[in-house]
């Protein structure tokens, strides 16, 4: 009932009723829009294009749906949108002065990929999933997840999302795509498959310490004394054989510890003093990275996060500096 009023007095153009409307399901419409896109930016552009088309619509909601399914089927809307119109964050060239990269293993394709917060996911994966689910919510926030996602056909990542991450049923999923129940199906097979070739080994995710163990932080302070101190042989010791490097926005990927050694070979110096400051990202130990200048005032690089498998490092994504307030890091620190 209390709905019911909020709706009518929404409809008629109470702007106080629809915010008490869709505050609710605010957060966990961002992080859809996140998982769909690939970007923390751009999930927030996302998201507040749905509100508004939200606003601008809410005469038309006639309560066939749930509020929930009614945003979730704009936001989703206005996300392939955004897939189709390919204005992604562009790739950037390699942007460390004085330092040339070894030959990478490839070239990376999703550069938009950036990180999100734990701070802001806090509270967000509460709503109970639908009957179809597949993958626990805090997997499906994994930074490999979510890159393994931008692979996919705008179409089949909206039919996973919904259908195994969210849990809708395949006739409301149809509903929510303005298609049929064959073509989700078909979408979901293709996605499932596509999905699976760009996912880490299952073994990998086994192993993965829980967050904040004692074994996650042993693991996270011997990546930072190596890491400060230097030490190429202690870091490589570390990593898994397959493990993988990715920098996005920069599209250089190193792939095997014999490649990712010959990246780290190029910036573990004596010459650089490297400081970190722990935060989390997709539910994974991440840290804020600082270089000590020669006044002592210490610039920040950028934010590592750390995939671990065990108690080795089975993935290290480094992004630039322009993730640092998301996670509410500053640029610089003081000498």
């Amino acid at each position: 009932m209390a709905t019911a009023d909020l709706v009518t007095r929404a409809r008629a153009g109470d702007g106080d009723a629809f915010r008490e409307l869709t505050e609710p399901h605010r957060r966990e419409l961002h992080v859809h829009c996140y998982r769909m896109l690939g970007s923390f930016q751009d999930a927030e552009d996302a998201l507040q294009d749905t509100l508004l088309s939200a606003w601008q619509s809410v005469g038309a909601f006639e309560g066939r749906s749930s509020v929930r399914t009614w945003l979730y089927r704009i936001a989703t809307n206005r996300c392939l949108d955004a897939l189709r119109s390919a204005s992604r964050r562009p790739a950037v060239p390699w942007d460390v002065p004085d330092v040339e990269p070894p030959e990478p293993t490839r070239l990376g394709e999703v550069v938009w990929l950036e990180p999100y917060p734990d701070a802001v996911l806090d509270g967000a994966l509460g709503t109970q999933p639908g009957p179809a689910v597949r993958y626990e919510q805090t997997e499906a926030m994994s930074l490999a997840f979510v890159a393994a996602l931008q692979a996919l056909p705008p179409r089949q990542l909206a039919v996973l999302v919904l259908r195994d991450v969210l849990g809708y049923r395949a006739r409301e999923v149809a509903d929510l795509l303005d298609t049929t129940v064959e073509s989700v199906t078909s979408a979901l097979k293709r996605a499932r498959a596509g999905l699976q070739r760009h996912r880490a080994p299952a073994e990998d995710r086994d192993r993965v310490p829980a967050p904040g163990s004692p074994a996650e932080q042993e693991v996270v302070a011997k990546f930072v004394r190596a890491y400060a101190a230097g030490d190429l042989e202690a870091l490589l010791a570390m990593l898994t054989d397959d493990v993988r490097l990715a920098m996005p926005p920069i599209p250089l990927e190193y792939h095997g510890r014999t490649d990712v050694g010959r990246f780290y070979a190029t910036i573990l110096s004596p010459a650089f003093t490297y400081e970190f400051v722990p935060t989390r990202a997709n539910g994974q130990p991440a840290l804020g990275t600082y270089l000590r200048g020669p006044n002592g005032l210490r610039h920040g690089i950028g934010l590592v996060v750390l995939t671990l498998a065990g108690d080795r490092i089975s993935a290290i994504t480094r992004f630039d500096s322009g993730v640092l307030p998301s996670f509410g890091l500053p640029r610089s620190l003081p000498a």
